[in-house]
């Protein structure tokens, strides 16, 4: 789509009785479409991922609610939501989504290792989605803060004053 864009603008001028334009002219007119089309691709790419963040924070919002939010300020970079089963099953998902830890009479266990069952299970259900929806939005934020900087960049070399 980019090449017909500049050979539509180089035929334009040709018919139009325009004198052919020298090379830097013409690098300058096809460079010039092309972080066009570039700026439009990112402020399209940026306005989706607005959208798919906009759909998950409620869905998160009502799974942290579920939760219990640990953080020990002095020593952690990272906090925890936490929850305990009527079992003793203690369920923590990282505030970053990395990590989902099973805990039992104090000792970390494997979900494989330990059988699930009943509230248990849909309690870590729940917790694995919401490791899954935290780690997305996060993916979402990092994708929303690279598109941004895209735009600045295309935005300014489009605002650029021409060279003599």
């Amino acid at each position: 789509m980019k090449k017909y864009l500049v050979y539509l603008i180089v035929c334009l001028a040709v018919f139009s009785g325009c004198s052919k334009p020298s090379r830097v002219e013409q690098y300058r007119s096809e460079k010039h479409v092309r972080d066009s089309v570039s700026l439009v691709e990112q402020q399209r790419s940026l306005a989706y991922y607005e959208s798919q963040l906009d759909s998950l924070m409620p869905v998160a919002d009502s799974l942290v609610a579920l939760f219990r939010y640990e953080k020990n300020e002095k020593y952690q970079d990272h906090g925890n939501y936490a929850q305990t089963t009527p079992s003793g099953l203690r369920i923590l998902v990282r505030d970053d989504g990395k990590e989902l830890l099973l805990y039992r009479a104090g000792k970390r266990v494997e979900a494989g290792d330990i059988k699930i069952s009943g509230k248990d299970q849909e309690l870590y259900d729940r917790a694995v989605h919401m490791q899954i929806i935290i780690r997305d939005i996060k993916e979402l934020e990092k994708r929303i803060a690279r598109t941004s900087l895209e735009i600045q960049k295309y935005e300014k070399r489009l605002h650029k004053p021409a060279e003599p």
